[in-house]
């Protein structure tokens, strides 16, 4: 197989890029490329998305609407007509991986998109998955079911394996400036992927095999999954001996060596910490061993949702009040801060715990406005002053944090925010 012939088309921006599943992966990674002059074209299989794609929409607050308008006048688009993949040379596979509810992780999404690639496959194509998942997904997944289409894997197309290090809002580390992981299934495959991503990224690294590349990225997550659990158990164990987590912290990372901070928080959010490091586990048990720390660190980082509901009801108790019918706004629905990604938030979870004890609950999140089953309120006096609590669940960077300390009763905090306000009127509890 001829590597060279899709190289050059890539560096001449010839190449035409198809990537499967316009989400907060695919997208940010069709506008870098189309920023580089290659040509893309979105594969989805929501039509409503991709006629917003078409129309210029703005899909993400995080993703401006100029950037959705340069990526359709560069002559890129969005479509939900799989065919069309006869008509790329690359192929980025950026669908889902969830768990089950056995905690066992679903491949159907990465099966079907694999089928469907397989169906429209041709020869000098260059494949390549994203999305997060277990260490042998592409060598037993991936490749026999496009290897269905008549086709070899290293010697008629182009397999590989990229993981997605997506980091929605974080200005300072776009996609171009995340150095890329690749992992290729031969040496050709390898050396084909990076000059790709290259066009777009300013750093590659390139491993020994796809088994390398996906080990990688579950290791970046359960490090961070492992030490988020630590730091949360310590919380609730200095929060018995009356002292302040977050004080700890400040004063253990002044030690210039040997110490990364990490935060505690009311649980965990998002697609990848609270999942991915159960893929490994899952995968484990197939080489008769466990991971212990993987499944201590998820069962203590699920507690922390339930530690907040028992602090709210702690804190209404001490003035005499009950959950039941008490009337409690949350602040933030999003993840993390400064996003409108609601996948996993700890907030949901929070609120379903609250509605379960009874509680009238309503929410503010200025990036999310159009919850179907959660009211959304102001921010204003009237809705601060008539909450009987205030919970404080995502630390946003445009909430008036003074203004809710002037006219909440009860804030209770689960990011250490109100830390910076001087002299709330409100009582403020730390949870």
């Amino acid at each position: 197989m001829n590597d060279k012939a899709l190289i050059k088309k890539i560096t001449n921006k010839e190449a035409k890029i198809g990537i499967i599943g316009m989400g907060y992966v695919g997208i940010p990674l069709g506008i870098e490329f189309s920023n580089k002059r290659l040509k893309v074209i979105g594969f989805d299989t929501d039509k409503q998305k991709v006629d917003d794609i078409n129309s210029g929409k703005q899909i993400m607050k995080h993703i401006s609407q100029d950037s959705m308008v340069d990526f359709i006048k560069s002559g890129s688009k969005a479509t939900s007509n799989f065919e069309e993949l006869k008509n790329v040379d690359c192929i980025l596979m950026c669908v889902p991986t969830p768990l089950d509810i056995y905690e066992q992780p679903d491949m159907s999404y990465v099966k079907k998109a694999t089928k469907t690639i397989s169906e429209n496959l041709k020869k000098g194509q260059l494949v390549i998955l994203e999305s997060t998942t277990y260490p042998g997904t592409t060598k037993e997944i991936i490749k026999p079911i496009l290897e269905e289409s008549g086709l070899t894997a290293g010697e008629d197309f182009f397999l590989a394996y990229s993981p997605e290090r997506e980091d929605p809002g974080n200005k300072d580390f776009s996609v171009s400036k995340i150095p890329k992981v690749i992992g290729g299934m031969t040496g050709k495959c390898l050396n084909v992927a990076n000059v790709l991503y290259s066009e777009i990224i300013a750093k590659t690294i390139r491993v020994s095999s796809p088994e390398t590349a996906e080990a990688t990225k579950l290791m970046e997550n359960i490090f961070r999954a492992v030490n988020i659990a630590m730091v949360n158990e310590l919380k609730l164990i200095f929060e018995r001996m009356n002292i302040n987590i977050w004080e700890v912290i400040e004063a253990a990372d002044s030690k210039p060596f040997g110490f990364m901070p990490f935060y505690p928080g009311p649980g965990m959010g998002g697609h990848c910490i609270p999942i991915d490091p159960f893929y490994l586990s899952w995968k484990a048990k197939e080489y008769n061993t466990e991971a212990k720390f993987i499944e201590l660190a998820g069962e203590i980082n699920r507690k922390m949702t339930e530690n907040v509901a028992h602090r709210i009801g702690k804190a209404l108790n001490d003035q005499s009040k009950s959950i039941r019918n008490s009337n409690i706004l949350v602040l933030g629905l999003a993840y993390k801060k400064d996003i409108d990604d609601m996948r996993e938030s700890p907030a949901l979870k929070i609120i379903d715990l609250l509605n379960f004890k009874g509680a009238n609950v309503s929410y503010h999140d200025p990036y999310i406005k159009d919850s179907e089953e959660i009211p959304y309120v102001e921010l204003n006096k009237e809705n601060l002053t008539k909450a009987d609590a205030v919970l404080i669940t995502t630390d946003h960077s445009n909430v008036d944090y003074e203004y809710v300390g002037k006219h909440a009763k009860l804030v209770i905090d689960t990011r250490n925010v109100m830390a910076k306000v001087k002299n709330p009127k409100a009582h403020v509890l730390r949870a």
